[in-house]
């Protein structure tokens, strides 16, 4: 179950914006950087969620999560999260299970080629890795789905390494305390901030809390991250090719094997748009065309 963050009583409420005032007034100093540590970190204590990835610092468990978190909301992933471990418990299983299997695991998540990503990379620890998920931020990078901030989740997650990374909920909470009065605030300007105020103590309790308050300043404030250099507003999902595309390897999921004809007819869209769809699935790996039929990998 996923504990929700509660709301603020009055008295925590005014401290928090007293130790804002605090904060900002000292700028970029250490005593800034202690207020701002004791304020991340109380709120997490009184009110942050309990998340079933939060319960474990198992490697394999730590990177299915944060694959998953990558562009689906948290109370999504929660229930996904612990099905999937149910059917691959390990990265062996994972590795050695027909695309179709994981994909079926996967469905309702979205963005399926993160699915077929996380296979891959479960593939590379067990082949080259004896199916231990390397602790160093620069390799897991270079492997398939990751890049440099997932890396460094799963280093602090798993590892509780005092690594330096942004994400969305990092930047908000960031641009919230540091940037008040600022525009197109970079990446590179907040990195150093991130990198002063780190718990060294617990990596792992700190960007948890991290992330908890962005999510609740995302709810009660206008949201910090708008003025970012790089935001950017997420493309409309009814109606767009992520959509069909969803909804066309649901199907082939389901039947096995359909034709053109068969998904035209189940897949209320435009012929022309179905049969470009059909191709670039094809075309990415998803699934695979014999003789006019269309089947999963």
């Amino acid at each position: 179950m996923i504990g929700v963050i509660g709301t603020l009583d009055p008295h925590q409420n005014e401290r928090e914006r007293q130790l804002l005032e605090e904060i900002r007034e000292q700028g970029n100093t250490p005593k800034a950087a202690s207020l701002f540590q004791d304020l991340i970190l109380s709120h997490y204590r009184a009110y942050g969620r309990d998340l079933p990835w939060r319960r474990t610092t198992d490697p394999y468990h730590i990177l299915v999560s944060e694959i998953m978190l990558q562009q689906t909301q948290v109370e999504r992933v929660a229930v996904r999260y612990s099905e999937f471990l149910e059917r691959f418990p390990d990265f062996e299983s994972l590795a050695r299970a027909p695309q179709s299997e994981v994909l079926l695991a996967w469905q309702g998540m979205g963005y399926n080629r993160r699915a077929i990503s996380l296979q891959k990379t479960a593939r590379l620890v067990v082949d080259e890795y004896s199916g231990n998920l390397p602790a160093d931020v620069e390799t897991l990078a270079t492997l398939p789905g990751i890049g440099q901030a997932t890396a460094a989740a799963i280093c602090a997650y798993a590892f509780n390494m005092a690594v330096v990374y942004i994400e969305t909920n990092i930047r908000r909470t960031f641009i919230h305390f540091f940037f008040q009065d600022q525009k197109g605030v970079r990446d590179d300007e907040i990195l150093p901030l991130v990198e002063q105020t780190l718990y060294q103590e617990n990596p792992r309790e700190w960007y948890s809390a991290l992330m908890d308050y962005g999510t609740v300043l995302k709810k009660r404030t206008a949201n910090p991250n708008r003025r970012s250099a790089s935001y950017t507003r997420q493309s409309r999902f009814e109606g767009s090719d992520r959509q069909v595309r969803g909804k066309i390897l649901a199907l082939v999921l389901e039947e096995g094997a359909v034709t053109e004809e068969e998904v035209a007819a189940r897949v209320p869209e435009d012929a022309g748009r179905v049969k470009r769809i059909l191709g670039d699935l094809e075309k990415e790996g998803f699934i695979a065309e014999s003789e006019g039929t269309y089947s999963c990998r």
